[in-house]
């Protein structure tokens, strides 16, 4: 990722997070200064915010789904 290069060439998808994050640890005196932009890094390489958002959205939507199947058939 490190390089810039993606998958089929030409720049990655996270290549520009990760250029940030350099530069932040690069500059700055405590590592922890960069924390939000290593977050972004890592959310952009493996989307585990994002799925756990979209998990969350259709649990809500299966027991939604429930109470009113629940609901028809009282």
């Amino acid at each position: 990722m490190a390089s810039g290069l993606g998958v089929f060439g030409g720049r990655g998808r996270c290549h520009p997070f990760w250029t940030d994050f350099s530069e932040c640890m690069s500059k700055a005196d405590v590592p922890s200064d960069c924390a939000e932009l290593r977050e972004d890094y890592f959310e952009c390489l493996h989307h585990r915010k994002e799925f756990t958002r979209m998990n969350a959205i259709l649990m809500q939507k299966e027991k939604a789904a429930k109470a009113a199947k629940e609901a028809a058939n009282k």
